[in-house]
């Protein structure tokens, strides 16, 4: 066992030989969701959150390794590594720590305490220090010198150099940090001369706040940092200060006389200039990096649902983004989502009605064949959507969020060159509808607006989390090969953009892949490619029927010696319930194939390619309300989860201004996680409490409601 394996085994409290062969599995090139889905036997069954803890553990470590190794570097190379020093180094695992240890030795600007040495102070200082020296100021005659001109400055810097001794104790450091931990507050207030415009109204709740940063909430946290950043609010993180001046005098002031209060002096110095300011800022960036953490597992998971929403799959259907100037842009799609038809249908004054629009979609839909409408949730959906209502086709409300930067990107101008944004945006609404996933991971996640302060949490961290929630999502339900586009290939486990390029030219050239094996023929697609992603590509009407599943191609010898062991073939193996029933797994294991993979191959012979998402559902506004203004308190109302926070959820009640459904009112119980009750876009009835039309806030509650 290496010393990572050790290391990431007990901070995430997870099998030692499970992290070492999830490690190993890494280091080969295999992808999170390979691991999760065909190696369980050597990770003893980690889920992909498992392994992907083990992955960032295992960089963080890596970056830390190198880090140790510049700061070893700097200080062999000042001439003052001690064997001592080399083995606290050795044995430091955590950042913070680390870089205490280093701070003595990290080259800094040319400080006040690095003049006073130079000057030849440090031996003063050393002797204010240990305190026993009944007259200093006649020490201290002995170094004016030089540059030192005075009894005054001599002592003066000698306290510069007990001032920086103390704030690079390691001690001091961590006891600071940890009074900030326990004591500090953080506090808001409003910049007078901007309270009264009508931006600064949205951080109203922060214009004179103050609570315990212990206490603070990551999205309280964002928002005041938001606040500030836009120069509406003054944030502040503080301790009490005298106390802690007091704790640290306590600590080093010992005895009587002019040598403890010059230390006082100099600790008192230390805390205020060099101390305070940068444990305040470390402490600011530790909540930050929380906040961060904790706003990005939100939005992945966010994303994470709006992936996997349930698919209405093959049908005929007609997209319309809604509009009222402008008109609604329709365009209508065939079953594979390929644009026939599109045009521009003008419901409202001035330049139409309801009754001509009405006859326009209804002539369209008959001449196109549409079983199913797709209607954007954006600008004027809810009158468009009363529109098709009457059609007697089932109407999908779909939201539009990202259909602007779709239409305007790379992909949308390479699959209609021909066509303006507005029909490109309308085919993305009618394509999410048949299914969500193909569609949106053409859009750059944050502009899928599930998330909250994307814009100001770690853009690194946040592109890592939501490519792998994308990746994850896309591995989990599977990918047709002869119908998917490159954008989804890319995030098949195994390829990326070249190698997806490469099979949509494949395709395009030699026609439908009729087996997964034919997928070695592609260009540069080779052994380990081939391993990492055949058992996420699916072939629909294969010769071999598991080429339509899960199973993996290396177990395909396995379920064909069940075929054989039952006197069947392997599609009357699949097709017979019965057959499946009278097979005892555990005639089948082998040294590397287990009971985990076997069970896997058994669900999948029961159903193979089964789709793990739903399936879509039609859904209805109150025709009782259109406008903020048509609530009332007391209202009991159908609604769509928009979005999910950790403070609650957001649900659009179709009166163009989502209400909030606090976390303390989604149940008749204690939430600690809104997840647990809600998922996006899921349908809910909800009671309104509070209507603020002023600043179009809208409160809602899920209690006692049926």
């Amino acid at each position: 066992m290496n010393e990572f394996t050790l290391l990431i085994s007990k901070e995430l409290a997870l099998p030692q030989t499970g992290v070492a062969n999830t490690l190993a599995l890494l280091e080969e090139g295999a992808t999170i969701p390979f691991i999760a889905r065909y190696r369980k036997e050597k990770t003893g069954g980690m889920d992909e959150v498992q392994i992907g803890k083990i992955n960032d553990l295992n960089e963080q470590l890596k970056a830390l390794a190198k880090r140790k190794e510049t700061i070893c570097k700097t200080i062999n190379d000042l001439g003052k590594m001690t064997p001592e020093l080399q083995q606290r180094i050795d044995h430091c695992w955590n950042a913070t720590e680390l870089e205490d240890i280093y701070l003595p030795y990290k080259p800094k600007r040319r400080t006040r305490a690095q003049v006073a040495r130079e000057q030849g102070l440090e031996p003063l200082a050393m002797t204010i220090m240990m305190q026993r020296e009944r007259d200093i100021r006649a020490v201290a005659r002995r170094y004016v010198k030089g540059d030192v001109k005075d009894v005054e400055m001599a002592l003066k810097g000698a306290q510069d150099i007990i001032a920086e001794t103390v704030s690079e104790n390691e001690q001091t450091r961590q006891q600071l940090r940890n009074t900030f931990l326990r004591e500090a507050q953080i506090s808001s207030k409003v910049v007078k001369a901007k309270m009264d415009s009508d931006d600064a109204a949205k951080y109203s709740d922060y214009f004179d706040f103050t609570e315990p940063l212990r206490r603070c909430t990551g999205n309280r946290y964002l928002a005041m940092r938001r606040g500030e950043s836009e120069g509406f609010l003054k944030v502040s993180i503080s301790i009490d200060n005298d106390q802690a001046i007091n704790r640290l005098q306590r600590h080093y002031v010992r005895g009587y006389g002019e040598c403890a209060t010059l230390m006082a002096e100099a600790v008192e110095d230390a805390y205020k200039r060099l101390l305070l300011p940068s444990i305040e800022n470390e402490t600011a960036a530790a909540y930050k990096q929380k906040a961060d953490d904790e706003a990005i597992a939100v939005f992945s998971e966010n994303l994470r649902q709006l992936l996997l929403a349930a698919p209405l799959g093959q049908k005929r259907v007609m997209g319309v983004d809604p509009g009222i100037r402008t008109g609604c842009k329709v365009v209508c799609l065939d079953a594979q989502g390929n644009l026939l038809y599109h045009d521009v249908v003008y419901p409202f004054p001035p330049k139409g009605s309801k009754v001509a629009a009405l006859s326009r979609f209804s002539d369209i839909a008959e001449r196109h064949h549409v079983e199913a409408i797709a209607v954007g949730n954006g600008t004027a959906s809810r009158e468009t959507t009363d529109i098709v209502k009457e059609l007697a086709i089932p109407v999908f409300v779909v939201s539009e969020d990202g259909a602007s930067i779709y239409s305007a990107s790379k992909i949308a101008r390479e699959e209609f060159p021909d066509e303006d944004v507005t029909v490109r945006g309308a085919v993305s609404i009618g394509r999410r509808l048949m299914d969500p996933l193909a569609e949106l991971v053409k859009i750059d996640p944050k502009s899928i607006g599930v998330g909250q302060y994307q814009h100001d949490v770690d853009q690194s961290k946040l592109k890592k989390s939501l490519d792998q929630t994308v990746e994850s999502c896309v591995n989990l339900v599977g990918v047709n090969v002869n119908t998917a586009s490159k954008h989804l290939l890319t995030y098949v486990s195994g390829l990326g953009p070249a190698l997806a390029q490469n099979i949509v030219d494949y395709r395009r050239e030699n026609g439908a892949f009729t087996s997964r094996a034919q997928l070695k023929k592609v260009p540069r697609l080779g052994a380990a490619a081939y391993e990492q992603c055949a058992g996420f590509l699916r072939i629909p009407n294969a010769k071999n029927p598991l080429d339509d599943s899960a199973v993996h191609p290396e177990s395909y010898k396995i379920v064909e010696q069940m075929a054989k062991d039952s006197h069947c073939t392997v599609a009357e193996l699949v097709k017979d319930k019965q057959r499946q029933q009278g097979i005892d797994i555990h005639r089948y294991v082998t040294a590397d194939i287990g009971i985990p993979t076997l069970s896997d191959i058994m669900k999948e012979l029961e159903k193979p390619g089964r789709d793990p998402r739903g399936a879509a559902e039609t859904f209805e506004f109150d025709p009782r309300v259109h406008e903020i203004s048509d609530l009332q308190v007391g209202m009991t109302l159908p609604g769509i989860v928009t979005n999910i926070t950790k403070f609650g959820a957001f649900v659009d009640i179709g009166v163009h201004q989502d209400g909030l459904v606090h976390v303390s009112k989604l149940a008749n119980r204690y939430v600690s996680d809104p997840n647990e009750v809600v998922k996006l876009h899921q349908q809910v009835t909800v009671l309104v409490t509070e209507v603020d039309t002023q600043r179009h806030r809208i409160s809602l509650s899920m209690r006692d409601v049926s």
